[in-house]
């Protein structure tokens, strides 16, 4: 079915805003605009590439257990004659002439567990920056909860304007009548009609606030225009408080990504620490060489082969190794605190972020009854100025009532909804 469009062009400080409307078009939902943002948001795509890269960091420390093989071609012209001489490092002392190629071999034996040491380091630090995913996926779901409330927020908000825009409409009209007939003063309908422009000019800014948040959500989805589809509301009570903070502190000490990435890192620099220290112990290589001689002299082979082993022993290097190995450790030993301190921070978090969520709660059957009672008042208002006891000021201000009302209790359905998402990223839930 070909949709339809809705064209309302509005003037704000002379430029012209064009707002464009489908006709039956398809709701978004929070779970999809959630899913694609963690499909399209640049931010979470490179925390995910981060993380790829970290785990090559494995590969290449695991890569010191395998055979090191290369291949060597080696040319020389001797000034004079002697013994024979092959390609790569097992060589002699004399030189002769030749043309030799061939490979040679390097195998570890043992370095005393530094290679292992460095590859669980390898290993930690690759989780962590998985973990940094996680936590990069939760805030990405944050912002788009947030700015998916602000927009529905904002939403209510232009509604309301609207509808108290076409109350004031609907006055100023029959006050024109009746003072056409002189039933009512012209200061009356001068009075609302300055009321109804007001009243318009409030139309107008939630209509910008509509668009600007509307941006925004666009922006946590990682979309480059804005979102127009009408979105899916959602109501406040959905999801029941908990009683007490106590067991979502309890779930953040154990699901935070950012703590699990913080416990990594310090197991990490812990293996590493251990890999330096154990750079003071011997390493045992075995070494093999392999080849032919083209071109040689009379009194060498046609062919080639040797093995070998080097065994290196550090004794003195001006103590370098001991000051690696004290950085490492004091690198390590600061990574724990830095864990102590998050664990701090996040139970803080948890308890601030349920006391607001709390307080907003608690707020929703307040500013439900402020809407009933201020409804009441504009029709009880209504009522006395068109029986000509109540005038066009009560009536107003009865207006207003009702109008501060509607937007304060859609801003107390949204807020919760906000400190509620952050209630539950602090937690851990939105992992």
């Amino acid at each position: 079915m070909r949709a339809l469009w809705l064209f309302a062009t509005i003037t704000v400080l002379g430029l012209p805003l064009v707002l464009h409307a489908q006709e039956a078009a398809a709701s978004l939902t929070l779970a999809q605009a959630e899913s694609a943002a963690v499909a399209n948001q640049p931010r979470m795509l490179a925390a995910q590439l981060r993380a790829r890269s970290s785990a090559e960091r494995v590969r290449e420390a695991r890569a010191g257990y395998l055979p090191q093989v290369g291949f060597n071609a080696t040319g020389a012209r001797a000034m004079d004659t002697g013994t024979s001489t092959a390609a790569g490092a097992l060589t002699t002392s004399s030189l002769s002439d030749r043309f030799a190629y061939g490979g040679n071999l390097t195998q570890l034996v043992t370095d005393f567990g530094r290679t292992s040491a460095l590859v669980s380091s390898a290993r930690a630090a690759a989780e962590a920056q998985g973990d940094v995913a996680t936590l990069t996926r939760a805030q990405v779901r944050l912002n788009v909860r947030e700015a998916y409330y602000q927009v529905l927020g904002a939403e209510t908000v232009l509604r309301a304007a609207q509808a108290a825009l076409g109350n004031r409409a609907l006055i100023s009209r029959q006050l024109s009548a009746l003072a056409q007939s002189e039933l009512r003063s012209t200061l009356d309908v001068n009075f609302a009609k300055v009321l109804e422009s007001e009243a318009e000019l409030a139309v107008v800014r939630a209509q910008s606030v509509v668009a600007q948040e509307r941006s925004r959500l666009a922006t946590a989805m990682g979309a480059n225009t804005p979102v127009t589809a009408p979105l899916e509301d959602l109501p406040a009570s959905a999801e029941a408080l908990p009683p007490a903070p106590d067991d979502l502190q309890a779930q953040g000490q154990a699901q935070r990504a950012d703590l699990s990435a913080a416990q990594a890192q310090q197991k990490s620099a812990a293996e590493f620490a251990l890999s330096e220290k154990r750079l003071n112990y011997p390493t045992l290589n075995a070494l093999g060489a392999a080849g032919q001689i083209p071109f040689h002299d009379h009194t060498l082979h046609d062919d080639y082969a040797a093995a070998g082993f080097n065994l290196n022993i550090p004794i003195f290097n001006g103590g370098a190794y001991r000051a690696r190995q004290a950085e490492a450790q004091f690198e390590a030993q600061a990574r724990t605190q830095d864990v102590a301190e998050l664990k701090l921070e996040i139970t803080e978090q948890v308890r601030i972020s349920w006391y607001r969520a709390e307080e907003a709660f608690r707020s929703l059957d307040v500013s439900a009854r402020l809407v009933a009672q201020s409804k009441e008042a504009l029709r009880l208002a209504q009522d006395r100025y068109e029986a000509g006891l109540g005038s066009i000021v009560e009536l107003n201000e009865a207006q207003l009532n009702e109008t501060s009302a509607e937007i304060t209790a859609a801003d107390a359905t949204y807020t919760y909804l906000s400190r509620r998402a952050e209630l539950d990223f602090a937690a851990g839930l939105l992992n």
